[in-house]
């Protein structure tokens, strides 16, 4: 009886297994080894461009390596897809379910999204991460760009950028008169009610312009990108501060409808390749620009300017008029933006101040066994 018994529950367990097996084989396997998803992603960048171009890209390697494949993403340079200032509408409509680019490049959607970018004498990279992050920026991002069916994330920022390049000198507010010069956003407001004459191209026509003489000056990045895109060939003078956008955050835009039909995981992995691009962006650029800008002097030439105190105090008063012309506009949207980010700014400035601002005022090649104060 005893070997029968044994000889049962033997055959009984294989049987179990047998019947596992089977059913195992024709039960449909779990949602998440069927979800795969062809994603495109246009950017506003020609393709390759280091920084925001590349940064770009290793975003949506990171995506499509996050997810295993789950989400498979393909990038397109501005003009290969859609226009370079096309990203907006693109995502918007379902063209594409990712966008790169800068939010301040759609202020004729809303002037709220500007800030999302940079505003002149604004956030530095730290401040606006900061502010979207724990003070209250997402939030605001969220609700303005819901109508428009987008979510956006900081996905790159490239530091301190350059006010521009210059066929020639520019020591007072007379050089701006009539001036034809490229710059996006407020800046280009400000340049307006200075005397300037502004224009918008992607950063793909701003050579060509320069070169033919359809504008006077630029302003693109700062050196890292300025050198790869040759500016020093056509205008020779270069100027700080880039008081325009002291912090220039960019944008990855995901369709909405597109992004919340993801399963939780998804989203969260979405959102944390932008964070770990908008991080590896700044890093890139504060790595890469110091040697760009050593190389653009040394060996091609360029000469280095400050803008003259006349010119600086005049932008800010023109920024100051700019931000009161918002909060009484018929926009409550951009109202409740300019007012949040003028709160923080007005909490996080104490510590700047003290903090790193006083440090940087301070340092003065303190390790010359090791370092020279020279370009």
């Amino acid at each position: 009886m005893a070997v029968e018994r044994r000889r049962f529950l033997k055959g009984a367990a294989l049987g179990g297994a047998a019947g596992v097996a089977a059913a195992a084989s024709t039960f449909p396997k779990p949602a998440i080894a069927q979800e795969r998803r062809d994603w495109r992603m246009v950017t506003s960048w020609p393709p390759g461009l280091p920084g925001v171009g590349t940064g770009a890209e290793r975003l949506a390697a990171n995506i499509t390596s996050m997810s295993e494949g789950r989400i498979t993403v393909t990038v397109y340079g501005g003009g290969e897809l859609v226009p370079a200032l096309g990203v907006f509408d693109a995502v918007s409509d379902g063209t594409a379910q990712l966008g790169h680019d800068a939010s301040y490049y759609h202020i004729s959607k809303s002037e709220g999204t500007a800030f999302f970018t940079a505003f002149p004498w604004g956030f530095t990279a730290g401040e606006i991460s900061a502010w979207v992050r724990y003070g209250g920026g997402q939030e605001l991002w969220d609700e303005l760009y819901e109508p428009f069916n987008l979510q956006g994330f900081l996905a790159g920022n490239t530091g301190t950028q350059m006010f521009g390049w210059f066929r020639n000198e520019i020591n007072s507010l007379d050089d701006l008169q009539g001036l034809k010069f490229r710059t996006p956003g407020n800046q280009a407001k400000i340049l307006t009610k200075l005397g300037a004459t502004v224009v918008l191209l992607p950063g793909g026509e701003i050579f060509p312009a320069l070169q033919s003489g359809t504008i006077d000056g630029a302003e693109w990045i700062g050196p890292y990108n300025d050198l790869s895109f040759g500016l020093y060939q056509v205008c020779p003078y270069y100027y700080s501060p880039g008081y325009h956008e002291p912090g220039a955050a960019l944008q990855m835009t995901v369709n909405k409808s597109e992004y919340e039909a993801l399963p939780q995981d998804l989203k969260d992995i979405v959102r944390i390749a932008a964070q770990e691009a908008h991080e590896d962006m700044l890093s890139e650029y504060s790595a890469r620009s110091g040697p760009a800008l050593r190389t653009l002097v040394q060996e091609h030439g360029v000469q280095l300017r400050l803008l003259s105190t006349e010119i600086l105090d005049a932008t800010k008063t023109a920024a100051e008029e700019i931000l009161q012309e918002l909060r009484d506009g018929d926009d409550e949207m951009t109202r409740r933006i300019v007012d949040g980010y003028g709160a923080f700014l007005n909490d996080i400035s104490p510590w700047t101040r003290t903090g790193e601002q006083a440090y940087l005022n301070s340092r003065y090649n303190p390790f010359s066994c090791i370092t020279n104060r020279s370009i």
